[in-house]
């Protein structure tokens, strides 16, 4: 499964992609049918409601988004609608996905009896059969691992997941998930991000905001601190590694450099790629060149620069 996107509403109607382009970051409007692009919603002080990703299916768009905050999301798209073609549902619970990530993700896909094409290029979608079942499948690499994910109805969740696992493919738990996302520098909403965040200081800028597109809200703080401030925020999200005997930090630990209070830790854990603890965090500024010592409740750490660790690619 996919615990990092849990959370779906599909979006129709003919304005679909005019109405959320003056509510998201990226360039919805210029999406066509089978593509898609990675995206926030701000509010008017510049500040994260959420981040998620934008499919376009041709005849909906479907956003994937941590399932905590998916009604409060829905709620607020809704309260927009007014003379609008625009019908928002949370399908959460009716269309679930599994993940099929790492090298081999379109051989099992092949496998396990998929008919259609797989999708190349990130954030591509395209209509597909496997086990029987209608699906969505789209191309992922959003927990740091290239794959693919499958949406399909409830009813043939079961089905679809047996067949991917006779195909050779292996379940995984939420930990190696999170792990592999903390390995590939991917701040989370909900741990790395939240409703204080700017998207510039969890580096998203490059990801999630169109510098071409026309106004939306939060838009006038962005391009003030990019145009007017140089991209310099009070603080950015860095990878810290720690010594291989050093115990994973928990989060919210002080990160300080001498006496002086420069941060707190956001994710951490075991990595078994690199064999040492790593963990995501915001420091000041004037802390965030790769190779800085600084000290995580008497532990030496050292910022790192992101990602930690690059995986094959699917």
């Amino acid at each position: 499964m996919d615990p990092v996107w849990s959370g779906r509403l599909l979006l129709t109607g003919a304005d679909r992609r005019s109405y959320l382009q003056g509510l998201l970051t990226n360039d919805i409007e210029a999406l066509a049918p089978g593509t898609g692009c990675y995206a926030a919603m701000l509010t008017a002080q510049g500040r994260m409601l959420a981040d998620m990703r934008v499919f376009e299916l041709g005849d909906a768009v479907l956003l994937t988004l941590p399932k905590t905050i998916t009604p409060a999301i829905r709620d607020h798209l809704e309260r927009f609608v007014f003379a609008e073609d625009v019908q928002v549902a949370d399908i959460s619970e009716s269309r679930p996905a599994i993940g099929v990530y790492g090298p081999q993700a379109a051989d099992v896909l092949a496998r396990a009896g998929l008919r259609g094409s797989v999708p190349a290029e990130p954030y591509a979608s395209t209509r597909v059969t496997i086990a029987g079942a209608d699906a969505w499948l789209v191309r992922s690499d959003e927990v740091g691992v290239a794959g693919f994910d499958v949406f399909v109805d409830r009813g043939a969740l079961d089905a679809v997941r047996d067949a991917l696992q006779r195909a050779g493919a292996l379940p995984v738990t939420d930990q190696d998930v999170e792990t592999a996302r903390i390995e590939a520098g991917r701040p989370r909403f909900g741990a790395d991000m939240d409703g204080d965040t700017i998207p510039l200081e969890a580096g998203l800028e490059d990801a999630a905001i169109s510098r071409t597109k026309g106004c939306y809200v939060g838009q006038e703080v962005i391009i003030r601190v990019i145009d007017r401030g140089h991209g310099r925020v009070a603080r950015r999200l860095v990878g810290l590694a720690f010594d291989p005997d050093a115990v994973v930090p928990a989060a919210g630990a002080q990160i300080a450099s001498g006496n002086r209070d420069i941060g707190r830790i956001t994710s951490a854990v075991w990595s078994p790629a690199l064999s040492r603890p790593i963990a995501l965090g915001y420091v000041h500024r004037d802390f965030v060149e790769p190779g800085t010592p600084v000290d995580v409740g008497g532990t030496r750490a050292i910022v790192s620069a992101l990602p930690f660790w690059q995986r094959s690619q699917a």
